[in-house]
């Protein structure tokens, strides 16, 4: 239940409440810390999903039975070693990187978790790498989590290849705040929420930064 300030954005997020909520729902094992913790080791950005959103990504991924997923934005591998976890047996998820670094350190994280026959990193240009995914669609599920100037193109791209129910997930959807500016970003940011609710039945949730739930319409 909201009142009236948390339905203007007011929040009783605190960071010791999230440290108590991670500590019963989000626990990391050694494959997860090791992930979560690559980026301050490796001189990468700190930029992943909080560890109760990463839980969040592996639970849907189970209640839906996600067998094909696609993730555009791998980082050093913590969201998709949460999402394949949550995968059944034999699926498959393909994680797109742009930067050589980051792709080596999330296949070493990977392999770490035992995933690498589940997951494949795909290094290059997101939309090249899209493009070369075609083949195996339809797609399960689709998370966005990457230059946010693009996120309408990806957002595209996973209405015409997820199959019908297929799960769109996205995150920074607030787009840091900085939402309705006139920044090429942020109007591409608008351009991904418009054609999100035109295609899908969506919602947006009022994390922090905001992640869109959508499900492809039939």
């Amino acid at each position: 239940m909201a009142d009236r300030d948390t339905r203007k954005g007011e929040t009783y997020i605190r960071e010791e409440i999230i440290r108590f909520a991670e500590s019963l729902y989000a626990r990391h094992d050694i494959s997860l810390g090791r992930a979560f913790g690559a980026p301050s080791r490796e001189g990468m950005p700190e930029i992943q999903v909080a560890p109760l959103e990463g839980r969040f990504l592996g639970m849907l991924c189970s209640l839906l039975a996600v067998r094909k997923a696609v993730e555009v934005g791998t980082l050093a591998g913590y969201s998709a070693i949460h999402m394949a976890r949550g995968m059944p047996s034999g699926s498959s998820l393909w994680t797109l990187e742009k930067d050589p670094n980051h792709a080596r350190v999330a296949r070493e994280n990977i392999a770490w978790a035992n995933l690498e026959e589940r997951v494949t990193v795909l290094e290059g240009e997101a939309l090249a790498s899209l493009g070369g995914l075609e083949e195996e669609a339809p797609f399960d599920a689709v998370f966005l989590d990457a230059d946010k100037g693009r996120y309408d193109r990806y957002a595209a791209w996973a209405a015409d290849h997820l199959r019908p129910g297929g799960l769109l997930l996205a995150d920074n959807a607030f787009f840091f705040g900085r939402l309705l500016e006139e920044e090429p970003e942020a109007q591409a940011m608008r351009r991904f929420h418009r054609l999100v609710a035109d295609r899908f039945e969506a919602t947006c949730i009022p994390t922090p930064d905001g992640l869109v739930v959508a499900i492809r319409k039939e």
